[in-house]
């Protein structure tokens, strides 16, 4: 009997199940197992994982977000309900009454007294649902994911608290959450593709943002010394174990303050996360690697690292430093993108640094950020850093420049050298002109953090709904 039917014969029998709008639930799982109680009356709502008769007697599992725990129903005790389990499928959701005891073996385990269908399963889970293992159906179907891997869910429920507790750190270094658009008139803030809609009340196109920075830093020129947004940002490029279409970012600004501050303020906050959230230690395994997150960290110079390995120095023209790079890799110009130098320095560091810990890279061209103050004695070098765990690029930061006349000039260069046909933003200039303090920013790559943090070998691992390719019949 295929599920339809079985839920018309459930229709038929005891009612419509989902009619319910209300099952009293005294609280997780969980709570009910560590807090348990012999023969304590409890009322509980789960997924049914598992089931088997023995002789007028049903054992079973339900399952919710926190835990699962075993049900025991018997003929003698509630005919209803014993029949009612009978007839059901894994995957059916039930809310059950009944009291707690032990079995022989130790298992806490609901004796049932009452139970109520919630919502029939119509579609059966895969086969061999139990710890499923396929990765399109993990990623295409998540919430089956969720259902059939503990896994999984440890690894959302975990960067859920992450999440909080980076926001928690920076609430109390006084800093202020704010959001900013989505939709950007003029795409900018960073390098990268943009994706470009329609708005059809202004008959005007916009762009999802690829990164909140210069509206974060008209809030500082209007006196918000310190502020920081968690959100998402977007770039029209390729997907990859590293990098999504769609992904969360934190940025934070801090007013007069520079790079060094933000090198600390990593160090402080990277340190304490991975203590809350490894076992009070500071030593992380992560993809084979072992990673000592005890500061200080290592500098590294990106202008040593491409000069040894290029022959490139930092008062080069950028087209000179391209075409040495391009050549020595045997790669076009139009394949060396900022995400295919990022992608050469990850490589240069693991080739030249040991791995074993976080590293700060320094000392970056001045062409590689037009939104960058350079050096002060060398304005070939930008006070920037890259924060690089694991061979992965995870966080970025730099003392904003905040001269007017010099950032227009930089904006431009870029849009020539580039041969872009972007546009300048006119109004975060123009909140330049009405003077912004020496300010620090800091980026973070929050999926790619989490990455490590809970040692995961791909975005998509730590992403609930990645982005993916349609399948055929996908209209």
């Amino acid at each position: 009997m295929n599920n339809y039917l079985k839920l018309e014969k459930i229709v038929k029998e005891v009612g419509n199940p989902y009619e319910e709008t209300y099952f009293p639930k005294d609280g997780y799982i969980r709570e009910i197992l560590d807090n348990f109680q012999e023969e304590k009356l409890v009322s509980l709502g789960g997924r049914l994982i598992a089931k088997r008769e023995h002789g007028k007697s049903i054992f079973g599992h339900i399952a919710d977000i926190s835990a699962k725990i075993q049900i025991y129903a018997r003929l003698d005790i509630s005919s209803l309900s014993y029949q009612l389990l009978k007839g059901l499928d894994i995957g059916d959701i039930v809310g059950i009454k009944g009291n707690l005891f032990k079995t022989r073996t130790g298992e806490i385990t609901v004796l049932v007294k009452e139970l109520k269908l919630l919502s029939k399963s119509l579609r059966t889970l895969p086969e061999k649902w139990h710890g499923l293992k396929d990765i399109e159906t993990r990623y295409r179907q998540r919430y089956i994911d969720l259902i059939a891997n503990v896994s999984t869910r440890e690894v959302f429920l975990k960067r859920a608290k992450i999440i909080n507790f980076i926001r928690d750190f920076f609430n109390q270094n006084g800093y202020i959450e704010v959001e900013t658009p989505i939709l950007h008139p003029i795409a900018g803030g960073a390098s990268g593709k943009p994706f470009v809609t329609h708005h059809n009340a202004t008959d005007s196109d916009v762009y999802l943002r690829i990164a909140p920075e210069l509206y974060l830093k008209r809030l500082i020129v209007g006196g918000f010394d310190k502020v920081y947004e968690i959100g998402k940002s977007f770039r029209n490029e390729g997907i990859s174990v590293r990098h999504s279409p769609e992904f969360t970012m934190l940025e934070a600004y801090c007013a007069y303050e520079d790079y060094n501050y933000m090198m600390g303020l990593c160090e402080e906050l990277f340190s304490k996360l991975v203590k809350e959230f490894n076992h009070s230690s500071l030593l992380l395994n992560c993809q084979s690697k072992r990673i000592d997150f005890t500061p200080p960290w290592p500098r590294v110079s990106f202008s040593q690292l491409f000069k040894d390995e290029f022959g490139v120095l930092p008062d080069d023209e950028q087209s000179i430093v391209l075409d040495k790079i391009c050549k020595k890799l045997n790669l076009s110009l139009s394949e060396l993108s900022r995400s295919q130098i990022i992608n050469i320095t990850e490589d240069l560091i693991e080739k030249h640094y040991p791995q074993d810990k976080p590293t700060f890279v320094t000392d970056f061209f001045n062409w590689t950020s037009p939104l960058a103050k350079t050096k002060k004695g060398n304005p070939y070098i930008l006070e920037r850093f890259e924060l690089f765990i694991g061979g992965i690029e995870v966080a970025n930061s730099y003392s904003e420049l905040n001269d007017p006349i010099e950032q227009r000039k930089r904006l431009l260069e870029q849009i020539k050298l580039e041969e872009d046909s972007g546009k300048i933003d006119e109004d975060f200039l123009l909140s330049l002109e009405y003077g912004m303090p020496p300010t620090a920013g800091l980026g973070i790559g929050i999926d790619r953090l989490i990455m490590i943090l809970l040692d995961q070998s791909s975005i998509r691992d730590v992403i609930l709904f990645p982005l993916l390719k349609p399948l055929p019949n996908d209209s």
